[in-house]
Order: C-alpha cells, then sequence, then structure tokens
C-alpha cells in the first residue's frame, strides 16, 4: 500500500552552456539520480524543464544593439512611445536601454499604482490618500512627483526606484503616467506595447485610437538580426537580462525537444513520461501583491498527456455532506466509490462538487517553479510522481 500521493523533486545537473546535448545530459542525469536515491521511474510521471535551459543550450541571445537594430527598422528612429512596462531589472530595464538606443526620444508610460504583473510603483497608502483617480488621471513627471516623493515610490522587496532606475538606461527617456493606453498618442504615434498579458487590447486601443507605428514586445526579434537569436511567436516577451549588454530569449522550438526529451527518456527507462518546458509559475504573493508571471506562458510546450485540465471531485464535501455519517475505512471506501464514478454521476448535485479548473500545464508548471526556485539551488529539471492518481487509486 502507498503512503504518499504527488511528490516533487528538483533533479540536480551539470550547469547547462551553449551547444551542450541537454536531452541526453538530462536523461543521464534523471537515471543516476533514480539509482543513486533509489526511486523508482514510472509510465506518466512528469519530466519539467526550465526554459532557460533549454534558451541557454540554444544560444537564443540578442544584444542591445541587435533589438535596437529590429526597433529602428519597425519604428523609427526619431521617437517611440513605451506603454505599460512591468517593473524589473532583469526583465525590462535592459530592454529600455535597447529602445533608447532605436530612437531620438523615448516617452515611457507607467501603469499605476503598479504594473500589469503587481509590482507597485506607488506605495498603497499613499496612493489611497491622493485623492488621484486612476480611471482618468494622467501625469507628467513634475505632476507625479509633487505627489509621490522617492520613498513612495521604492519597491516595497528590492528597494529600487523603477521610475529613476529607468530614467538611467538613456538620457532620452522622458516618463508619464496613465492607465490609457492611448495617452501614449500626444506624444508619439510610434509605440511599443510592453505589458505582457493584456498586450492585444493595448494594441487594439492604440491602433483604433490612431497609432501609426504599433508594435508590441512580441513582435521584435521573430527573426533573427544580424546574427541574434530570434523567436517567432513570443519575440522579446519572456526574455531574461543574461550580461549588461545581452539577453536570453524565451526558447524557440520548444515542442520538438519537449518530444525529443520524451522519445530518449523511453528509449533509455522503457517508460512514458510526460515533458514539459517550463517558465514563471503562476502565482500571487500576498505581501507584495506581485503575480508571480511575467512570462507570456507557463508553458510554451509540453507532450500530449498534458493538454486539459484535471477531472476532481472535492473529497472534503462528501465528507462533511452525503457521508457525514461515515468514519474511517467505511467513509474511504465510500470516498473512492464516488471517484471512481465522477465521470458517470455528475447528474448528482453532490459529485458536480469538483475545484476550480485550471490548465493542467499552468498547475504542474507553477509547481515545477516553486521546487526550482530561481537562485542557486541547481535543479533546473524537476521529476513529479503521482500526479494523475488520487484517493481511489492510491
Amino acid at each position: 500500500m502507498k503512503y504518499t500521493g504527488v511528490t516533487a523533486r528538483g533533479i540536480l545537473t551539470p550547469i547547462f552552456q551553449e551547444g551542450d546535448d541537454l536531452v541526453t545530459l538530462i536523461v543521464d542525469s534523471l537515471i543516476r539520480a533514480a539509482e543513486q536515491e533509489n526511486f523508482l521511474l514510472n509510465d506518466r510521471d512528469i519530466i519539467g524543464v526550465t526554459e532557460a535551459v533549454l534558451g541557454r543550450t540554444q544560444g537564443n541571445y540578442a544584444t542591445c544593439g541587435q533589438i535596437a537594430s529590429d526597433l529602428a527598422d519597425k519604428l523609427g528612429n526619431q521617437t517611440i512611445g513605451v506603454v505599460f512596462p512591468i517593473m524589473s531589472r532583469n526583465r525590462f530595464a535592459i530592454l529600455l536601454k535597447a529602445i533608447a538606443m532605436a530612437a531620438d526620444k523615448v516617452y515611457v508610460q507607467f501603469s499605476y499604482p503598479a504594473d500589469e504583473v503587481g509590482n507597485r510603483l506607488i506605495d498603497r497608502e499613499q496612493f489611497d490618500l491622493s485623492g488621484i483617480n486612476p480611471y482618468s488621471d494622467h501625469m507628467n513627471e513634475s505632476e507625479f512627483r509633487a505627489l509621490f516623493d522617492h520613498d513612495a515610490t521604492r519597491h516595497l522587496f528590492t528597494g529600487v526606484d523603477y521610475i529613476e532606475h529607468y530614467k538611467e538606461q538613456g538620457d532620452n527617456i522622458e516618463v508619464i503616467f496613465s492607465n490609457d493606453p492611448t495617452h501614449i498618442l500626444r506624444y508619439t504615434k510610434n509605440v511599443l506595447i510592453c505589458d505582457v498579458h493584456a498586450r492585444n487590447r493595448t494594441r487594439r486601443l492604440i491602433q483604433q485610437a490612431g497609432g501609426e507605428r504599433v508594435f508590441g514586445l512580441d513582435q521584435i526579434l521573430t527573426r533573427s538580426v544580424d546574427g541574434s537569436g530570434y523567436n517567432p511567436e513570443f519575440g522579446l516577451l519572456g526574455a531574461n537580462k543574461a550580461t549588461e549588454d545581452k539577453v536570453k530569449l524565451f526558447p524557440r522550438d520548444a515542442h520538438l525537444f519537449v518530444n525529443d526529451l520524451a522519445d530518449q527518456l523511453l528509449q533509455r527507462t522503457g517508460k512514458n513520461i510526460e515533458v514539459m518546458v517550463y517558465g514563471d509559475g503562476c502565482f500571487k504573493d500576498p505581501i507584495g501583491g506581485i503575480w508571480e508571471l511575467a512570462d507570456p506562458v507557463v508553458s510554451p510546450a509540453y507532450t500530449p498527456g498534458l493538454e486539459g485540465t484535471p477531472n476532481e471531485i472535492k473529497i472534503k464535501y462528501f465528507a462533511d455532506n452525503e457521508l457525514s455519517d461515515l468514519r474511517g475505512e467505511a467513509l474511504a471506501q465510500a470516498v473512492r466509490e464516488r471517484i471512481r464514478n465522477k465521470d458517470t454521476d455528475l447528474a448528482d448535485s453532490m459529485a458536480s462538487q469538483g475545484t476550480t479548473p485550471r490548465r493542467i500545464t499552468d498547475l504542474v508548471g507553477s509547481l515545477c517553479d516553486l521546487v526550482s526556485g530561481s537562485g542557486d539551488r541547481g535543479t533546473p529539471v524537476v521529476l513529479i510522481q503521482g500526479y494523475f492518481t488520487n484517493f481511489a487509486t492510491i
């Protein structure tokens, strides 16, 4: 009898570099871990591989100069309006450096009091006391600073004043503040849309309001420029600082990688193991209010067995209602029976009490991100076992 359900293990690997045979090195690391730490691999285990190591081994990098070249080609080299950047030293500051290289003048329009993923621009209490209406009020920098000093705009966790930090990326940068994306058109008709998840709406509104050259980060470096890396689907979305002059792009051809890895796992272990590439998880920090997902998706590629949403019911609902008179093994057996019949008993109002539907890849990718971390654990590969089991199959 089993006494555990879902387990997740970070798998120690070599430090991957450009040109490495990532598929073989991951399989080697997984088999070695299983042998040395005495655990078995099973059909329908899940292997998650962080997008960073795939991008690194692909050599999917771009310099600020290469980014600037594509920006100048698409938006011209006079004035560029930057709308709704997220506040991140690693994610956006270096991109802004490239944008400043591409234009004579750059207007950066911040949303407020926080960016799209929850990074606060203004201390919440001071913002509430200011009397500003975020739905209608627009401010230039002098108007903004008359209300909010530098202490009010230091990030809760990093201590960085992103207004000042972003201005340091070029001496041609001017900042403005508005939650109306079309406000940027008062300054320029050439617009770079920099929000992540609402980018299509932002693009539509700006184009309808008269924007002329309107591009999103997902439309920059969709092809190689002067030998750069690229991503045909996401462009610069998901890019991360690599050096002071270079970014690592979100990996391309990830679907080929997950299939190759699944095939080699089957050949060398005899097990049909699901594979996914994961980036940021999607969860919210309850203190800072930051929604972790700054990548365009949690998983850019995964094997077919990870498609869809879990089909689950709430054990606690049955235990508190229909089966509340049972205890011990009798209760356990009755719950197992409900789980086995969940596909045919949905007419029963009790059986329809399921969990909130979320995609398997978003759930598993978030678990992988939490297990692997983003610092010094050295485990860019995560093995998840038992995810597709339930109380009736254990």
